[in-house]
């Protein structure tokens, strides 16, 4: 539930937490509850307030030092679309040229994932390109334009879009959408959603990142997950989450980074979960504190952190709409605990020059716990992370100058009586 102009009323409660950016999943009228089904892309859905709700909520934002950013299925359309509803009134519609028609498929054209519901668009089309990017007030353009302004595009299944049985022009449609991006906010962001092996998708000219869920979410799942198994945790597919080593878990991380350039990897979007798995809270079996860990990783690791609404609150909730229940503004569900505690990470991750800008350097990896360094030419830091109870000399390692979260390292002694971050400048 919900609308724009109740994100708007809702603003101060982002401010204070430290956010400075919203990204909505879809909101142009659909068929469905999630709108990746869209029936237009020139209109946002009357159902969040119209256009007029979105400008009121960009103009507040704007005071509130927020950036907002859209979600677009450049992939696909919904069956209520009126490109397909006039191809499937007519042959002769000029509409038809956005779609595979395929006379073995029952509905007579492809769906993604074969869902009639959500029919391909296909870009040899030189004028659905041109609707959606390439025209001058294009879809991709005009709300990044005045009024709206939004900051950029999440682009779902981005990694399927323009592709087709053996056909891929994909990198030309990427390349034709960054483009028009640039041409209307040459500081906007362009994130793709793919939940696949992305490195030959971020080389060159395209996305400026990725939802990282192969080398960050993923891993981190098989090292703080409490249970062997979430029902249907990850988009709905009912296996079990592996369980690693904090060495596991560094090496599936590095395998990723390693095979995409340094700019895609820190334009990438970090996540503990999303509207398609199940929350975090839930992996983790309830545990605030295996929680806290989590949300230490995510703020302090290279990447741009995505917090899923609700999380900073301690939201439960399994795939699918049970994960994406309505936030309880009363805040007697809240975790205010939590709450304060998300608040502090935030407020470091805002402040260091370290996580903003610095590399990484990981220092020590045991099973249950690891240590690295962030370092940029202003900043040092060093996080250290344990998923169980610690006691453990950190030699080698600087003098800490201060301790910004956590345990004190007296001593350079690391301890904690279960899962624990701590995080310390060194210089």
């Amino acid at each position: 539930g919900g609308d724009l102009d109740g994100v708007s009323q809702r603003l101060n409660h982002l401010k204070e937490l430290g956010i400075n950016g919203i990204y909505f999943t879809p909101i142009f009228p659909a068929g469905s509850t999630h709108r990746y089904d869209a029936s237009s892309f020139d209109e946002v859905d009357p159902l969040l307030g119209g256009d007029a709700a979105l400008l009121r909520l960009a103009k507040k934002a704007k005071s509130a030092g927020i950036y907002l950013m859209g979600d677009l299925t450049t992939n696909h359309c919904g069956r209520e679309h009126l490109w397909l509803q006039k191809s499937l009134k007519s042959k002769k519609a000029k509409e038809r040229e956005f779609f595979y028609w395929d006379k073995s498929v029952k509905h007579g054209y492809e769906g993604w994932w074969g869902l009639a519901s959500l029919p391909k668009l296909n870009y040899n089309s030189k004028k659905l390109r041109e609707i959606m990017y390439e025209g001058k007030n294009s879809i991709v353009k005009r709300w990044l334009k005045k009024p709206y302004n939004l900051s950029g595009w999440r682009i779902d299944v981005g990694n399927m879009t323009g592709r087709y049985k053996g056909e891929d022009i994909n990198r030309e449609v990427v390349t034709g959408v960054r483009t028009a991006l640039q041409e209307s906010n040459s500081q906007a962001w362009l994130v793709a959603e793919n939940a696949d092996h992305f490195p030959s998708d971020l080389d060159g000219f395209g996305w400026h990142g990725t939802m990282n869920y192969n080398g960050f979410m993923r891993p981190i799942w098989g090292w703080l997950s409490n249970k062997a198994e979430v029902e249907k945790a990850f988009f709905g597919v009912p296996v079990s989450i592996p369980r690693f080593t904090a060495g596991e878990m560094v090496s599936a991380m590095k395998e990723f980074s390693s095979t995409i350039p340094w700019r895609n990897f820190v334009s990438s979007m970090l996540l503990l979960d999303s509207h398609d798995t199940a929350r975090f809270r839930n992996v983790v079996g309830k545990d605030s504190k295996r929680h806290i860990a989590g949300m230490g990783l995510l703020l302090t690791y290279p990447g741009v952190p995505s917090i899923y609404a609700g999380d900073e609150l301690g939201v439960e909730g399994q795939w699918g709409e049970d994960g994406r229940r309505t936030i309880d503004w009363s805040g007697q569900s809240w975790d205010h605990d939590f709450l304060s505690e998300v608040k502090k990470l935030i407020k470091i991750r805002r402040q260091s020059h370290a996580l903003a800008q610095g590399g990484l350097r990981w220092i020590l990896i045991e099973d249950d716990l690891l240590v690295f360094e962030r370092e940029s030419k202003r900043e040092k830091l060093l996080v250290v992370v344990s998923r169980s109870a610690q006691r453990i000399k950190l030699d080698g390692i600087a003098e800490v100058k201060q301790c910004l979260y956590g345990p004190d390292l007296k001593g350079q002694i690391y301890k904690s009586d279960g899962a624990c971050l701590g995080i310390y400048r060194l210089s």
